[in-house]
C-alpha cells in the first residue's frame, strides 16, 4: 500500500457531531468513533472525557479524515493557518457541499467563477473547520 497523508484534526468536545456531519455530507463512512472510555487497556480516563471523541476515521473512495477531541490539558485554539480542501469535477456537487457546510458557518468568499475552477468558495463551518470547495476544475496555464 503506498504511503496516505491524512488531516487530523482537533474538536472541542463536539468531534462525534463534527464527523457524523463530515459522513452525511461528503458522503463518506463513519469507520471508526472511539470515545475515551473504549479504549482498551487500563489507561486511566481523565475526568469528564469519557464520552469524548480520542479517535475517529472517517473514510471516502477518494480520502480519509481522522479526528479527536482535544484533551483538557492541551488549550484548544480552533483550527488555524489550515484549511481542507475539495475538488469536485462539476459545479453542482461543489454547490451542494458548500452549501451545506456554509449551513451555521461563516462564508469567507462566496461561490464564484476564478481561473483555475469554475466555480470556487470558501467557508469556516460551524465547527470551526475551515474549507476550500473547487467545482469545475480548469486547465492551468503551465508554467
Amino acid at each position: 500500500m503506498p504511503a496516505q497523508l491524512c488531516a487530523y484534526l482537533s474538536y472541542n468536545g463536539n468531534c462525534a457531531e463534527a464527523m457524523q456531519f463530515y459522513a452525511k455530507v461528503l458522503n463518506a463512512k463513519l469507520e471508526a468513533l472511539i470515545t475515551y472510555d473504549q479504549m482498551p487497556g487500563d489507561e486511566p480516563v481523565p475526568p469528564g472525557m469519557g464520552n469524548k471523541v480520542m479517535h475517529a476515521y472517517l473514510v471516502h473512495p477518494d480520502f480519509a479524515l481522522m479526528a479527536g477531541d482535544a484533551m483538557p490539558d492541551t488549550p484548544f485554539d480552533g483550527i488555524k493557518g489550515a484549511m481542507m480542501a475539495l475538488t469536485y469535477p462539476d459545479v453542482a456537487q461543489a454547490e451542494r457541499v458548500f452549501k451545506a457546510l456554509s449551513e451555521g458557518g461563516k462564508v469567507s468568499m462566496p461561490m464564484e467563477e476564478t481561473f483555475w475552477a469554475k466555480t470556487f468558495g470558501m467557508v469556516t463551518d460551524r465547527f470551526g473547520t475551515p474549507w476550500a470547495v473547487n467545482g469545475g476544475p480548469k486547465d492551468m496555464p503551465k508554467g
